[in-house]
């Protein structure tokens, strides 16, 4: 039988790492896949939660002596520390695996190493293979730790003509029932879900990440943040329910801009702190456009319904741009059917300067 070539291996290890999406933060996602030295399949691993084991100690229980003279193939440099749990990069060499092939090199310094010390046990050592993909696949991480607040997601629903409510205010349901399911699985691969006062003023969201088909949530459920700069929110809101866990960010506690609101990068520092490395920003427009005239919207994802309104409040408010030549470019990355929307993913260019 032909064996696997280490490309295919770590395609395969990419899928294995997405299975981690939203139950592995603090720590990065990561897939691993096992070939014996004919090249065949003898192991494969995810790390599924924080303090589990990680994707290549999963891999190797599962080759056993297989393993040795084999080559692993692992998404992310495997950790050279012991924390939760011991360094991979020990585990690999006390398997007797010959060679190990990386993506994507391991920016936590606190953890980075285990290439070295591979190489210094005689282990052949390969980087690069498929680091686009692997590298697409844990963005979120990366990017937060590699300076030192969340990836953050906008995510908005609106009219082809770009309102998200009606004139009246009525906003249930702009959108299909198939994009609000799809909404909740985004919510779910993020550590936090980030609205401002008024939108919780205005529609007590619970935020929180459920199956609509019956009403039920979820397991985990990321951290409700509310940008709340004086402290309005109601006792009563349905965001300090005990469904999941709450932080009401005051300009008192976080520290305040020019204006006198909460300071976002002052927020999203705390958050980072918190062990928040992917957060999805909810609603509404005005925090929205703040957001985004700070250049600190990594990605945005629009849900956009087949339907017109001609008048209402919009999607998004002021973003500083007041001359065409100073708009936010973007480079859409997808454009998806859910339902009777449109489901448009875009990733703001940086600007110059």
């Amino acid at each position: 039988m032909a064996g696997v070539s280490v490309d295919e291996a770590m395609r395969r290890a990419v899928e294995l790492a997405a299975r981690g999406l939203g139950t592995t933060s603090p720590n990065p996602v990561v897939g691993c896949v096992l070939l014996d030295p004919d090249g065949q399949v003898v192991g494969e691993g995810f790390h599924a939660y924080a303090g589990g084991p990680h994707a290549e100690i999963v891999a190797l229980a599962h080759a056993g002596e297989r393993a040795r003279g084999g080559t692993a193939v692992v998404t992310l440099e495997p950790c050279d520390h012991t924390g939760r749990t011991g360094p991979c990069s020990t585990a690999l060499v006390q398997a007797g695996v010959a060679r190990v092939v990386i993506a994507v090199p391991d920016p936590n310094q606190a953890a980075s190493g285990g290439a070295a010390t591979l190489r210094a046990a005689g282990v052949r050592v390969d980087l690069g293979v498929r680091a686009v993909e692997a590298e697409a696949g844990n963005i979120a991480w990366l990017t937060s730790t590699r300076r030192g607040w969340p990836y953050l997601v906008w995510k908005y629903a609106a009219t082809l003509d770009g309102r998200s409510a009606a004139a009246d205010g009525t906003s249930m349901w702009i959108t299909s029932e198939a994009a609000r399911m799809d909404v909740h699985a985004l919510r779910g691969t993020v550590d936090a879900v980030i609205a401002g006062v008024g939108t919780v003023l205005a529609d007590d969201p619970r935020l929180t990440v459920r199956n609509l088909r019956d009403g039920s949530l979820a397991i985990r459920q990321p951290l409700r943040v509310v940008v709340d700069s004086t402290g309005q929110t109601p006792a009563g809101a349905r965001v300090r329910d005990d469904a999941a866990p709450t932080w009401i960010a005051t300009a008192e506690e976080v520290g305040t801009d020019s204006a006198g609101r909460v300071d976002l990068p002052a927020l999203l520092a705390a958050l980072h702190q918190r062990g928040v490395r992917a957060a999805l920003l909810e609603g509404g427009p005005r925090l929205a456009g703040a957001f985004l005239a700070a250049g600190l919207v990594d990605k945005i994802v629009g849900y956009v319904a087949p339907r017109l309104l001609g008048a209402g409040p919009t999607a998004l408010a002021d973003t500083g741009v007041t001359t065409i030549t100073d708009a936010i470019d973007c480079e859409v990355v997808d454009v998806t059917q859910v339902g009777p929307d449109l489901r448009i993913t875009a990733l703001p260019r940086k600007r110059e300067g």
